[in-house]
């Protein structure tokens, strides 16, 4: 039984919407430290140093959100007072609020915490925190696309995406991981955190995970769609998504808007939460980062295609927004299709 033993309890907390594979995945990793790199290196399996275990609202099975069967060890009345508790990734829409949705949920883990838990949240995990008012006026992190579900919801919240993990609370007991795979670094940081540093580095190995060191930003799309009622601004953006090379393209919107410039300004900026002119960069920048992913065009010749004459000024301004030059961006990005290409 968990708390029985010397190994450290991980609670991985589960709800009907859970990605499974984030879900599993940290089950897998927190059972291999200690037992699997021996196995690996001397074919014979080491003593694990963790001991995960699922943790539902019922012990009743449930299909998680892509289907695959899940099985709760405990219950939030079972459960014995685990070590770590992690906290998944769920599907809920972006800046949606799950207020009253997860009261059970809210309190299992403020009552874990006040019994010594450290809690750990990767990607939209990160909103059971919030609901269990973790994160007001606090730093935090979660998918990129999902920025909103915290600003939106839980007041005073400090959204990072240039870190791989935000730390917060009393003695740092409150871990947060970004989005997508960064799960991986979670469970890293918690293995090196409560076991040791070479028992991560060894699950690493076995696993052939790597670091995000440079947090979420290379990976997040600079636009995002915002439904309008604004008919006149709804033109100019259509107008834009097919002319964004267009020289002096803001001042080409507003004379197609009909509007005066500074009307126009700030319409577009409450229509689309950007000012004019970064909307035009973002929508360009997004284009380029097609173009280096998928072609070996030079990068010179893809600043001039997206209306930059100086190439110096697209690399600075792509490394402002992504973390990455164009080539370092490249380099990351393009090796699937070089891949494909040499086979």
């Amino acid at each position: 039984m968990p708390g029985q033993d010397s190994r450290i309890s991980v609670a991985i907390l589960a709800v009907p919407e859970v990605t499974a594979s984030a879900l599993h995945g940290m089950f897998d990793l927190f059972s291999s430290v200690g037992r699997d790199w021996p196995f690996i290196v001397k074919g014979e399996a080491g003593e694990q140093r963790m001991h995960p275990y699922i943790v539902a609202r019922s012990c009743d099975g449930f299909h998680a959100a892509n289907g695959i069967w899940v099985k709760p060890d405990y219950d939030f009345n079972g459960s014995p007072q685990p070590d770590i508790v992690c906290i998944p990734d769920f599907f809920v829409n972006p800046g949606e609020s799950v207020a009253g949705r997860y009261e059970a949920e809210a309190r299992w883990l403020k009552r874990t915490h006040e019994g010594g838990a450290m809690l750990a949240s990767a990607c939209s995990g990160a909103v059971l925190l919030g609901e269990a008012g973790f994160l007001t006026n606090c730093e935090a992190t979660i998918h990129w696309g999902y920025v909103a579900t915290l600003i939106n919801n839980y007041p005073g919240v400090r959204v990072r995406l240039d870190r791989s993990l935000v730390l917060s609370g009393e003695g740092q007991r409150i871990v947060m991981a970004g989005g997508g795979s960064s799960w991986h670094d979670l469970a890293l940081y918690l293995i090196a955190r409560s076991v040791g540093l070479k028992e991560a580095t060894e699950v690493a190995k076995v696993y052939m995970l790597q670091w995000h060191d440079m947090g979420q930003q290379p990976f997040a799309s600079l636009m995002t769609f915002r439904q309008t009622n604004d008919a006149a601004i709804n033109r100019c953006q259509q107008w834009l998504s097919m002319n964004y090379k267009t020289h002096a393209p803001v001042a080409a919107m507003v004379a197609l808007s009909g509007l005066p410039e500074r009307s126009f300004i700030r319409r577009f900026a409450k229509a689309s939460g950007m000012t004019p002119l970064n909307y035009v960069h973002a929508l360009r920048l997004e284009e380029s980062k097609q173009m280096l992913e998928s072609t070996d065009q030079p990068i010179e010749a893809i600043a001039n295609e997206m209306g930059y004459e100086d190439a110096s000024f697209f690399g600075r301004l792509f490394r402002r927004e992504t973390g990455l030059t164009p080539g370092n961006y490249r380099l990351r990005f393009g090796s699937l299709r070089r891949a494909l290409k040499h086979n």
